[in-house]
C-alpha cells in the first residue's frame, strides 16, 4: 500500500499540522545561522518560518507533490527517503514535526540523523506516539476484516511509547533531554471523510470509487461515536510524542 499525497489538498485542509508544530520550533530553540534539516518538512511551512530565524534550512521529504510545494515557498527543499539519509555531519540540527510515524524503519532514520549532525548537534522532533489515532486505525482495520474483498491491510505507521523510542535514540549515540507522550485531542475542521482522504489514501489507494464509498462512509460510521459530538464537531484523538536529543559525540 502507497500513499500519495496531494499538497493543495494538505495546505487547504490540514493546515493545523503546521499551525500545531510551533511548540516543536520552540523547543528546537533555532539559532541564527545554524544548519537545520527538516526531515519530513512537507509543504515546507515550518521550514519556512525556521528561516525566520536566520537559519539555513534544507528540507527534504518523500513525496514531489510536498517539495514542489515547499520549493514554491523558497525553502531548499529535495525528494528524499528519510530512511536513506547521505549527510555526514552538515547540520547543528536535525528538525522534525508529523513525519516520523511514517518512517517505519526508525533504525535506519536515526542512524542517518546522527551521521548528519555535527559534535553535540540536536534532533527535536514532534510525531504519532503510542495511542495516536487509535480510534481511527481500528475502525480501518475493522472495515478490512469485514470486508475480504479488501485485501489484508498494511498499517504504514509507526507510533512508539517513550520507552521504545527513548531506547532507540540511545542505542543509536543520542542523549535524550526530554521525551514526552503528549494527549492532544485535534479538531477536523474538514471532518473525518476528508482527514481520511489526505492521511488514509494508502488504504485506499488500489480502490475502484465503489469499494472507496464504502471504505470511507464505514469507517466514519465506526469511529463517530468516539470522535463527533455536536458541541465540538470532529475531534481526533492524537497521541503525539515530543522530544529533544543530542549526539553524544
Amino acid at each position: 500500500m502507497t500513499q500519495k499525497w496531494n499538497s493543495e489538498k494538505y495546505t487547504q485542509d490540514a493546515s493545523f499540522v503546521s499551525t500545531l508544530g510551533m511548540p516543536v520550533i520552540e523547543l528546537l530553540s533555532p539559532k541564527m545561522d545554524e544548519k537545520i534539516l527538516d526531515l519530513g518538512c512537507g509543504d515546507g511551512t515550518l521550514a519556512n518560518k525556521l528561516t525566520l530565524f536566520g537559519c539555513d534550512v534544507t528540507g527534504i521529504d518523500f513525496s514531489e507533490s510536498m517539495v514542489n510545494s515547499a520549493r514554491n515557498k523558497g525553502v531548499n527543499a529535495f525528494c528524499l527517503s528519510g530512511e536513506k539519509l547521505a549527510f555526514n555531519q552538515q547540520f547543528d540540527a536535525v528538525f522534525s514535526n508529523a513525519a516520523l510515524h511514517w518512517m517505519t524503519d526508525y533504525n535506519a532514520v536515526l542512524k542517518g540523523v546522527h551521521s548528519s549532525l555535527t559534535s553535540n548537534g540536536r534532533f527535536v522532533g514532534e510525531f504519532g506516539g503510542f495511542g495516536n489515532i487509535a480510534s481511527i486505525t481500528k475502525a480501518i482495520e475493522s472495515v478490512y476484516q469485514e470486508t475480504p474483498e479488501l485485501g489484508v491491510y498494511q498499517s504504514p505507521w509507526f507510533f512508539p511509547s517513550v520507552n521504545e523510542y527513548k531506547n532507540a535514540l540511545e542505542k543509536q549515540g543520542f542523549i535524550v533531554d526530554y521525551i514526552k507522550l503528549i494527549d492532544r485531542p485535534t479538531p477536523l475542521k474538514s471532518g473525518i471523510i476528508e482527514w481520511l482522504e489526505i492521511f488514509a489514501d494508502h488504504a485506499m489507494s488500489s480502490m475502484k470509487d465503489e469499494s472507496k464509498h464504502y471504505f470511507l462512509k464505514n469507517v466514519e460510521k465506526l469511529v463517530k461515536p468516539h470522535l463527533y459530538t455536536k458541541e465540538k464537531g470532529w475531534v481526533a484523538d492524537y497521541v503525539r510524542l515530543r522530544f529533544s536529543a543530542r549526539k553524544l559525540i
